[in-house]
């Protein structure tokens, strides 16, 4: 891979991301890149854009995030090598010369930058220890100037453009009786440098005769070759040597292995190849790229060269929330404002926390602190995640700190508050086409206790008509997504900003226990729905709860 390309910082929030996650991405990303030099901070996600999100985005013109599903590592994150192709015509004896000075065992045969075949030092091998037939020579259709090349001969006469594909190899080692005998027509033949046997042999009309340890033939000898259109070919070697070296002259397209290659891409991830790695024991493998064109070769070894994706978490902390593949990268800095969850780096970590009510507030405070200047951009997506992370202040989670960030931010942004909140809740409760499975899990997180799993849904709308619709919708799909997702209980926050109330269906085992356990008996309305009054924050009042109900059961 080459050393010269700036190194990406990918920074990028929770899975089924809401308004502050995407937004957190971008404005630290842009923070990053406007105060730090030497790497480029590119924002990124792992979900889909909500109704909210997108408003807010078109909003303040801002393109999202692409999407990510694993950052785990994959064939280009490591330094594999970019060994030279060969064309399929070229001799085995130059495919050796290459893989000694390349040092490598294998070569990858190509037509353009396609991969047509894989030639390996075991096939060289081959030509010496298996090949027996004299005829594979012309079976394999040689070019005459892969002979000429590795005889290190001189063409007398004939066509070096054309292939040796008629007869047999032959040595001419016997008297011209017996000659006359074993040399057929169209047959290669080799024989030492006697005129008197090589006009015998031209008897025989050969299609190529190599005449060894000689470097100047006679005309009567010259002009009965070119009589009967003989390739005419003189070596400096032996005829013993000419005899060892012919058959390297064999394309190694004769020889190579076509079918059933085993080939890696360059969006493959390492965990996905491991057993292929393990179970076939190759020493390298092609890579191609995704328009099937080869690029290099890869082996066991490069694993231990492997440059990890680099990554900034935001808007959360705890890797059962983070993309796929977290795991397998290296995570640089955390800047969140949840709950601390078990995890742990490889290595040291900016960690920056802070109880507060949005990610955004943490990175205003951050541009305040490098003395960044923020624009209207950027303000407006910060005055977006606050408003929403915060229900407009309404929740229990915001701070005086959220709400003069936001005020400051407005400034900048250059709108009202209520107004652009209010078209953002709507927005948001907008579900359009989308279906109750789909909307369950458009802000869903997944949390631990001890050696159960719960998940918490919020849904949130400005209309009670709109959630109680909403709430025999999912009330068909919530045992669905609870067994898709492989937790053992899931919890659905129906909440209704202005009324600041919520209304929460749950699913599972002991679930409405859990829930009553929580908030009190008196909350439940029916065995697994209860009405909570004022409770408006997932982080600050559901999840909190519910890990102390489930610490007591």
């Amino acid at each position: 891979m080459g050393d010269n390309k700036v190194k990406q910082v990918w920074v990028i929030g929770h899975k089924n991301p809401d308004t502050d996650a995407i937004c957190a991405a971008i404005t630290y990303a842009n923070l990053k890149n406007r105060s730090t030099e030497g790497e480029a901070y590119i924002p990124k996600r792992c979900g889909n854009v909500n109704s909210e999100t997108a408003y807010v985005l078109e909003r303040f013109g801002v393109s999202a995030p692409e999407f990510v599903s694993n950052v785990g590592a994959q064939i280009k994150d490591v330094d594999f090598r970019h060994t030279e192709g060969i064309s399929g015509e070229v001799s085995l004896k130059c495919a050796w010369e290459m893989m000694k000075e390349l040092k490598v065992v294998a070569l990858p045969v190509l037509s353009g930058s396609h991969l047509d075949g894989m030639i390996v030092n075991g096939d060289l091998a081959r030509t010496y220890m298996d090949v027996t037939d004299n005829r594979e020579l012309s079976r394999a259709k040689t070019p005459y100037t892969n002979i000429i090349e590795t005889v290190k001969g001189v063409l007398i006469t004939g066509d070096r453009n054309a292939v040796f594909d008629t007869g047999s190899v032959v040595v001419a080692a016997g008297n011209s009786a017996t000659m006359r005998e074993y040399i057929g027509e169209g047959d290669l033949v080799i024989l030492g440098n006697v005129v008197e046997r090589q006009m015998v042999a031209l008897e025989q009309k050969p299609a190529c005769m190599i005449i060894t340890a000689e470097s100047f033939l006679p005309p009567e000898v010259v002009e009965a070759a070119m009589a009967i259109d003989c390739v005419l070919i003189t070596t400096p070697y032996d005829s013993f040597t000419v005899a060892r070296l012919i058959n390297q002259s064999i394309p190694v397209e004769y020889f190579m292995t076509k079918g059933q290659l085993i080939t890696f891409y360059m969006e493959d991830y390492i965990d996905d190849i491991t057993d292929t790695l393990a179970k076939v024991r190759h020493r390298a493998f092609p890579i191609l790229d995704r328009n099937h064109n080869y690029v290099g070769m890869f082996s066991r070894r490069h694993l231990l060269e492997m440059n990890k994706k680099k990554i900034i978490m935001v808007d959360h902390n705890e890797f059962s929330q983070a993309v796929d593949g977290i795991e397998d990268a290296e995570v640089l800095e955390i800047i969140d404002h949840h709950r601390i969850g078990g995890h742990q780096t490889n290595l040291p970590v900016f960690f920056r926390n802070q109880p507060l009510g949005c990610s955004n507030t943490i990175i205003y405070h951050m541009y305040r602190e490098r003395g960044v200047e923020i624009t209207q951009q950027m303000a407006g997506l910060m005055l977006s995640a606050i408003l929403s992370d915060t229900l407009m202040f309404r929740s229990p989670t915001c701070t005086p700190i959220d709400v003069q960030a936001a005020k400051e931010l407005a400034e900048v942004a250059g709108v009202d508050i209520e107004e652009h909140a209010m078209k953002m809740f709507e927005a948001g409760s907008d579900f359009g086409d989308k279906t109750p499975e789909e909307i369950l899990l458009t802000d869903f997180k997944i949390f631990p206790s001890g050696e159960l799993e719960f998940g918490v849904s919020q849904i949130s709308a400005v209309s009670e008509v709109q959630l109680t619709r909403l709430k025999g919708q999912l009330l068909k799909v919530i045992d669905e997504v609870m067994h898709a997702k492989g937790i053992d209980m899931l919890f659905v926050m129906l909440t209704n900003i202005l009324e600041q109330e919520s209304e929460v269906i749950c699913s599972g085992r002991d679930a409405g226990k859990v829930l009553a356990g929580a908030f009190g008996e008196e909350k439940m309305t029916e065995a697994n729905t209860a009405v909570l009054p004022k409770v408006v924050s997932r982080k600050k009042q559901m999840v909190p709860s519910l890990l102390q109900s489930l610490q007591e059961m």
